[in-house]
């Protein structure tokens, strides 16, 4: 990999980059490969990387209708933690975090990995219960997590609402000290470049027309850009995948929203970590470069567009001025929405569905960003050896006809 000094990066940024390498090669598709990856988002392209990394797969296209990391990938408010309740959760996202914590050496590529911590704060004694529950949960599965005073809160987010007169006042909460925050777009580049360098073809402006089948056995796919055979398909398109799967006749149970987030003008330095009110739903990071980065609850409207609407707005900006009233006079730059795919149980399907060598990795609601290490490397297992890894197999669309769900919306820490 070529080095860059100082002085001619800053030449190339005065030459409009004319000089640079390219991070990943701009593959035209071939007629056959081994895999083929619908969805050039990070669980498309770690999948890639997985398979070719993990088992030696490197005849692998991923499909992407737009540019990679396009759409959730690169619209979201990029935590990262593994504080969930149940011990298939906290398997499933506790993986992705370990992957991350890695991920900047072994992809060669800094993702901006920030460990401050997040505290989820509760603001009645049920609330409390619920903490208590969690943390404890965590403990016993082995993920560090544990529940923190209103003192000690305070201690830690100096700037949080503590006036007697405060609807939502911080009673405490769960404190994960190995969450945080990365780059969304330095982890969906150093995976495509990763991938790439170990012979993976990414395609953009690549979209699937149709899944092709034979006696129940996946032969291929018809893209605008013509027909590629594989024998082994792989679907991380997010909202996209019931369109996709409905071609084979499997209807899954996800519906569509739009998850708006928010950042405000750059400050000084005086969040040094995430923050998540149960009672608002809402949650804030500082980014490094001073702005707010804010999110909230789900708009329980149907849709695929990627905008935001002034009723959510209201609510989740009051929500944060519950948390910081000395936010009020900040102004906002930008405002946008992800379309999250949400799922019955809250939690994700991963597994095989419809013909054989056909399976998915969808259905994340708003984990998908904290889990793409992890869904990648599940779905690559699946790909590669046509069965589950014991973390990827209580996730399989199987568990709800067999009735054992895995709820976790309160482990979200938003209303789903």
């Amino acid at each position: 990999m070529k080095r860059y000094s100082a002085f001619s990066l800053f030449k190339e940024g005065l030459a409009d980059h004319k000089g640079w390498q390219q991070a990943w090669r701009k593959a035209k598709p071939k007629t056959a490969y081994d895999a083929v990856i619908i969805g050039g988002g990070g669980h498309g392209l770690s999948t890639a990387y997985y398979l070719a990394k993990n088992h030696g797969l490197t005849r692998v296209a991923v499909l992407e209708r737009g540019w990679i990391g396009g759409g959730n990938t690169g619209r979201n408010t990029t935590a990262v933690r593994s504080n969930y309740f149940y011990p298939e959760s906290v398997a499933l996202y506790d993986l992705s975090l370990r992957l991350y914590e890695g991920l900047s050496k072994e992809l060669n590529y800094n993702v901006m990995l920030s460990q401050r911590g997040m505290l989820i704060a509760a603001h009645t004694p049920a609330q409390m219960e619920v903490c208590n529950r969690i943390a404890n949960a965590m403990q016993i599965n082995g993920v560090d997590g544990r529940l923190m005073s209103a003192d000690e809160a305070e201690k830690r987010v100096p700037l949080i609402n503590t006036q007697n007169g405060a609807r939502y006042k911080c009673m405490g909460g769960i404190w994960q000290g190995r969450a945080g925050t990365a780059r969304h777009d330095a982890v969906a580049w150093g995976y495509a470049r990763a991938a790439s360098a170990l012979g993976v073809d990414i395609i953009e402006g690549c979209e699937v027309e149709e899944i092709l089948t034979q006696g129940g056995t996946v032969t291929g796919v018809q893209t605008n850009l013509g027909r590629i055979e594989t024998e082994r398909l792989g679907i991380a398109a997010a909202g996209a995948t019931p369109l996709l799967t409905q071609q084979v006749g499997v209807d899954l149970p996800i519906h569509n929203y739009a998850l708006q987030a928010f950042v405000s003008e750059p400050v000084k330095p005086c969040l040094d970590t995430v923050l998540l009110y149960l009672g608002t739903g809402t949650y804030v990071s500082q980014s490094d470069k001073g702005e707010l980065v804010i999110g909230g609850g789900l708009d329980r409207v149907p849709t695929h567009g990627q905008k935001g609407n002034l009723p959510a707005q209201e609510t989740v900006i009051s929500g944060l001025l519950e948390m910081f009233p000395a936010f009020g006079q900040l102004k906002l730059l930008r405002q946008w929405a992800g379309v999250v795919d949400v799922v019955p149980d809250s939690s994700p399907v991963i597994g095989p569905v419809g013909p054989e060598g056909m399976f998915i990795n969808c259905g994340w609601g708003t984990g998908g960003f904290k889990a793409i290490p992890a869904g990648g490397y599940l779905l690559a297992h699946l790909l590669a050896t046509g069965a589950h890894h014991e973390i990827s197999a209580p996730f399989d669309l199987s568990r709800f006809a067999r009735g054992r769900l895995i709820d976790e919306a309160a482990g979200s820490g938003i209303a789903h």
